[in-house]
């Protein structure tokens, strides 16, 4: 294991927070912004059990593997053909929900021989809508690649994935990113930016889903960041901790895409990642450890309010968010 994984993480964050442009952070915002903050709302996070696999062991496991290696596509998700009242990610999560009460788990091997018209009708999508048509693409390479992970290095056992971290959140995330779509990271200038998201969020998502048991067990999980990716931002914009240049922000207000990995997105990521671990600084020093992952739910909860979903955040479409 690389100790330090996590520690590159913050310290690249900060890097490009301080040589950022396009997006800054509002440091006086942080204090009182901090103490504003609802922490009675920090209840233990649940997954919906309408739309995640839950109470079956290691069919469970199999299922938030297979769930996060494509949890991305945010960016594609206007295009989405969503189930009435869901979100892009719920439709996602629901879809293949359905598909194991219905079939049982999708094997390793299985995995690998999926392809884009297979990931169409799991998720009941369109492969003639182009965007869509791209992302099920996205969604049947992310699934090979896991599968043939599994079959090479793991007996073809998510759970000997799972307990091959040895109860780190932190080796979890570490044997993740061996995977192309898991490998997170960003070029900026000189500094190479990684995030790590979906890679961080499957340790969390194992957590809850086994109330920190079993495959759920990480010893770890506080040293996780937050999974940077486009809604909190957005929140944390929109609440004035994140201030954006006048050109950024048109571009976002009109909808335009922001290109994967350009400069302004890097930026938005990182800013908002640092900003988190500022925020839970602030907080440990007046008396409430709260680390940045917990914070993480808390922001993303805010973000499904009205208030928030009424104004446009930044579409991207990428892998990895």
């Amino acid at each position: 294991m690389c100790p330090s994984l996590l520690e590159k993480v913050r310290k690249a964050c900060e890097a490009v927070a301080e040589r950022a442009r396009d997006v800054q952070i509002n440091y006086d915002r942080i204090a009182s912004y901090a103490a504003s903050l609802p922490l009675e709302q920090l209840a233990r996070p649940e997954h919906d059990a309408a739309s995640h696999y839950l109470g079956h062991g290691n069919d469970t496991v199999a299922f938030f593997l297979t769930l996060d290696a494509i949890n991305f596509g945010s960016g594609y998700f206007p295009h989405l053909r969503k189930r009435p009242g869901m979100s892009g990610y719920f439709t996602i999560a629901s879809s293949l929900n359905d598909y194991y009460k219905a079939h049982g788990p999708l094997s390793a091997q299985g995995l690998t021989q999926l392809t884009v018209q297979d990931c169409a009708q799991v998720f009941g999508q369109d492969v003639d809508n182009a965007p869509i048509g791209e992302l099920m693409q996205l969604f049947a390479n992310a699934l090979n690649d896991l599968g043939q992970y599994l079959l090479e290095r793991f007996g073809e056992s998510f759970v000997g994935l799972v307990e091959s971290a040895g109860g780190s959140a932190e080796r979890l995330a570490l044997l993740l990113i061996e995977m192309p779509y898991f490998n997170d990271v960003a070029s900026y200038g000189d500094l190479k930016v990684p995030f790590y998201k979906r890679a961080q969020i499957t340790a969390a998502d194992l957590w809850i889903a086994f109330d920190g048991q079993g495959p759920g067990h990480f010893e770890d999980l506080d040293r996780l960041t937050i999974f940077a990716d486009s809604l909190v931002p957005h929140v944390l914009r929109t609440d004035g901790v994140l201030l954006y240049g006048d050109d950024l922000a048109a571009r976002i207000e009109r909808e335009e895409w922001i290109p994967a990995g350009c400069a302004e997105e890097v930026e938005i990521r990182a800013c908002a990642l640092h900003a988190v671990e500022l925020l839970s600084a602030e907080l440990h020093r007046s008396g409430r450890d709260v680390p940045p992952m917990k914070l993480d739910y808390l922001l993303w909860n805010r973000g499904q309010q009205p208030h928030y979903k009424a104004r446009p955040r930044h579409r991207t479409r990428t892998v990895y968010y």
